[in-house]
């Protein structure tokens, strides 16, 4: 599968992704709450990105290349609100203190643009090798669209409870966890019979780490239909990849931004479901157009229109709704 990067590109590209982890760590090293004036610096600064390095692949590429980035940026960045959504949940289902809230965001993400990568490399080579993996991929993301627009019917308010995860259970058959957090820290040890018995104190994780765990474990489900939904856009890797490092880059800063707003976009799992049967609709013609030339492939000028058009939409019925209520 041809991709525009050189192997410079990638490095400098890497090499950027670092510095900038490194600078969210340093950010977030001392342990603070988050407030509205930082979250909307951090978020500006990571649209801002993306935005500037769409319009240098626009000018060195051409309009087909900086129309497939911003399209595919569109679609990840839609589906990152919806797993704010989630992550909203496990925080404040494991009760995290806000002023380590970031700390579990960023490293959730890092998590995520590693599991990522790996599936963005394996889907480049079964779609390469396999061309029917497009059906496959595409038959995937609509089945992903049907159960989210019922979910989305049902009200389903993804709730969570700690204890029902299987992540969570797995944890604790194997590692004892504290009652209660112990600062940022997310191994101590710990017993209070130590001292009385001369047995050494054990290892113990934190509930801080647990949720960790769990926010890297719900990452890895959102990376299956996250991945295939950008290959529906363009099939360069690189611009994959890049698609999902800008959407994944802004989270930690944007759940802050977005946490009191996210309850009012009550619509907008009908939207992510419309935007996710389209571009499993496209990956399956992809293949199809092969064989039957008459199957109608949508552009992606209007695969970019029809999400637009789907998230303003579901946004606006939203902020309706809500302010019925």
């Amino acid at each position: 599968m041809h991709s525009l990067a050189t192997p410079t590109l990638w490095a400098v590209t890497l090499i950027g992704l670092i510095v900038l982890f490194a600078l969210d760590f340093l950010v977030t090293r001392k342990p603070h709450e988050v407030s509205l004036k930082e979250a909307t610096v951090w978020s500006t600064f990571y649209i801002a990105l993306p935005v500037a390095f769409g319009a240098w692949l626009w000018s060195a590429h051409g309009s087909t290349t900086g129309t497939e980035f911003y399209t595919g940026y569109l679609v990840e960045k839609s589906l990152s609100v919806d797993n704010l959504f989630l992550f909203m949940m496990l925080l404040t289902a494991f009760a995290v203190p806000k002023v380590y809230q970031q700390r579990v965001l960023l490293i959730g993400v890092a998590g995520a643009l590693v599991m990522r990568a790996i599936m963005i490399a394996l889907g480049a080579q079964l779609l390469t090798n396999f061309a029917w993996m497009f059906v496959i991929f595409g038959a995937f993301l609509l089945w992903t669209a049907v159960k989210v627009w019922r979910d989305t019917r049902q009200g389903d308010d993804h709730t969570v409870d700690p204890g029902d995860m299987r992540v969570v259970k797995v944890i604790r058959r194997f590692f004892p966890v504290t009652d209660g957090y112990r600062g940022s820290a997310m191994l101590v040890r710990e017993d209070a019979d130590a001292g009385a018995t001369g047995r050494s104190a054990r290892r113990a994780l934190t509930p801080l780490a647990v949720v960790t765990l769990a926010v890297l474990a719900t990452d890895a489900l959102f990376a299956l239909d996250s991945v295939p939904a950008v290959y529906g856009i363009t099939s360069d890797p690189y611009l994959v990849f890049v698609t999902n490092a800008f959407a994944l880059l802004g989270l930690r800063a944007l759940y802050f931004l977005v946490e009191g707003v996210l309850g009012r976009l009550v619509h907008l799992g009908y939207g992510l479901a419309v935007i996710l049967a389209f571009i499993g609709y496209k990956l399956i013609a992809h293949w199809a157009h092969d064989v039957w030339h008459w199957v109608w492939t949508p552009s992606t000028a209007v695969s970019l229109s029809v999400i637009i058009v789907s998230l303003l939409t579901v946004t606006a019925t939203s902020l309706v709704a809500t302010r019925r209520r």
